[in-house]
């Protein structure tokens, strides 16, 4: 898989895609006696998009972020804004 091809997985809309195309990956098993750069290979080969899957039933879609900022922080900032929201 090359950069272009990986730019155009990037930017799948979860919105529009065929779910039918997506993998599942709790149904992906890789070999862990390989190396790091060969279980990425592996998994790409046999997840298709490593952007965009199935996760427990839900199409899931990856992305990261060029600010520097830790997911950890993202995470209190999204719980604070939602400070008093009820969910039920």
């Amino acid at each position: 898989m090359n950069r272009a091809e990986l730019e155009g997985l990037k930017k799948v809309d979860v919105r529009t895609v065929d779910v039918s195309a997506l993998e599942d990956i709790e149904k992906i098993e890789i070999d862990s006696s390989l190396s790091a750069k060969e279980r990425w290979i592996d998994f790409t080969e046999k997840i298709k998009n490593p952007f965009c899957f199935i996760c427990n039933g839900m199409v899931v879609k990856v992305s990261y972020s060029e600010e520097k900022e830790s997911l950890e922080n993202k995470l209190v900032q999204l719980c604070m804004s939602m400070e008093g929201q009820s969910f039920c």
